[in-house]
Order: structure tokens, then sequence, then C-alpha cells
């Protein structure tokens, strides 16, 4: 089998709700495109049907693979679909598709020349946000000046959901991740600076989706010490090319 230019990974807890619905999204759009891809479905933990639900497309999707984890987490699920996976891009997705499927071009060559890493912005220029309640833009921003201030000088926006990496760089990235929860994303792109890659941000539409299973208070205080855990590393030189 040739190696896929794309690999399209999906974490999924309890998504049984929403994942037919993008499955369908994902499988027309793919479909339509001139060059080879993967699915790549990673569930982990779950208690209802996602499994079942990747598996009934699987008989019509024949490009749709299942990765089931024991383990909890979405920088869990992200970590092993990026390993896993072998395109030439590997592009990290949520499941609600807040994104429209069809802006990933935007994250790919011709758009972008050769990126190594891109993610999706809801702050640069030409960015839509369209939906979101006021409290929630604002602990964003609150969150996006902590990061700022502590780990990832300039980026405006590290923890939209979607992320692409070329192989080379989510192979050297991914190894050194540490982190599990909500965090996940500034430790991945801290790593990616430390190792070198330039982090291009992306600008997106972005409709809000509820259904969120972050605790804005519980969540929020666990995000900030891995904040403090990240500058730590990062200052001891523990992300530089040595897997942890």
């Amino acid at each position: 089998m040739s190696t896929p230019y794309l690999s399209l990974i999906l974490p999924a807890h309890n998504e049984a709700e929403r994942l037919p619905k993008s499955l369908k999204q994902v499988q027309e759009y793919l479909s339509i495109q001139p060059y080879d891809y993967e699915v790549l479905v990673i569930e982990n933990a779950s208690s209802d049907e996602t499994g079942r639900i990747v598996e009934e497309f699987q008989q019509d999707f024949p490009q749709l693979k299942l990765i089931r984890l024991e383990q909890g987490g979405k920088g869990n699920a992200i970590r092993a679909g990026m390993l896993a996976a072998k395109g030439e891009y590997r592009f990290m997705a949520d499941v609600d598709f807040s994104m429209p499927v069809d802006e990933i071009s935007k994250f790919l060559p011709p758009k972008l020349e050769e990126p190594q890493v891109a993610i999706a912005s809801r702050e640069q220029q030409g960015a839509q946000r369209i939906g979101e309640p006021f409290y929630r833009h604002l602990i964003g921003r609150v969150f996006n000046a902590l990061v700022q201030t502590l780990v990832l000088p300039g980026l405006q926006d590290t923890q939209c959901g979607f992320k692409c990496f070329s192989a080379a760089a989510a192979e050297e990235i991914f190894p050194n991740q540490t982190l599990e929860g909500w965090s996940f994303d500034v430790e991945v792109l801290t790593i990616a600076r430390q190792l070198g890659y330039e982090v291009l941000e992306v600008p997106v539409t972005w409709t809000f989706q509820p259904g969120s299973r972050m605790s804005i208070f519980k969540d929020s205080w666990k995000m900030f010490k891995d904040l403090l855990l990240i500058r730590s590393n990062k200052r001891k030189g523990a992300y530089r090319g040595k897997t942890l």
C-alpha cells in the first residue's frame, strides 16, 4: 500500500451521538480529493457505542481505521493517533467539526508551502468565530495570555482542536509529549518550538458547538498547573530532542 498523503486523526471518547454525521462529512470530502488518505478514529475509554459505530462505517469506508485505547485523555488519543498514522501530513480534528471539514485544505500544499506545524487560529486576521458565548471567549483569552507569558509568546490560539503536522515533525514531537489532558496542545507546541519548528497559525471559520466536556473552573486550575510544569520542563531543556 502506498503511503497516504493525509492522515486524519479523530479522538473519540463517548462520541456516539456526533460521530455518524462527522464521519459522513469526512468521507464525502475526502472521497473527492486527488490524494490517498486514511482516517484514524482513536476511541479511548468510551462507555457508549462509539467503537461499534466506527466498525459499521468501515464496511463502506475502507480508509477508516479504529484504534481502541483503555486509557482516557484527549492528549493520550492524539499522541497514539499521530504515532500510528502513516500519512505525509497528519491532521488532528475534533469530532464536532466546529471548523468546516473543507478547510483542511488551508493547512496543506499548495495553500501552505511544505508546512511542518500549522494550527487553526480563531484569532488571526481573517478568522471568524460564530456563536461563542462571551464568557467562554473571555476565559480563553485569559488562558492564552498566560500561555504567551509563560511558554509560547506570539501564539494567539493554542487550544483550537485542529492542527496539522508533517510526518517528520509528528514523529519527532509526539514521543516527547507527557501530558494527556486539556493542556497537551500547549506542551506539543512548546516541544515543536524547542525542536526548531516554526508554528504557523492559520485563520479558520469556527462555530461554537455546545456540549464541551471541559469543566471551566476545575480544568482551568489544572491547566494553569500544567503550564507551570511545561515552563519548568522547557527551562530544564527536557524537550530538546530527547525522549522523556
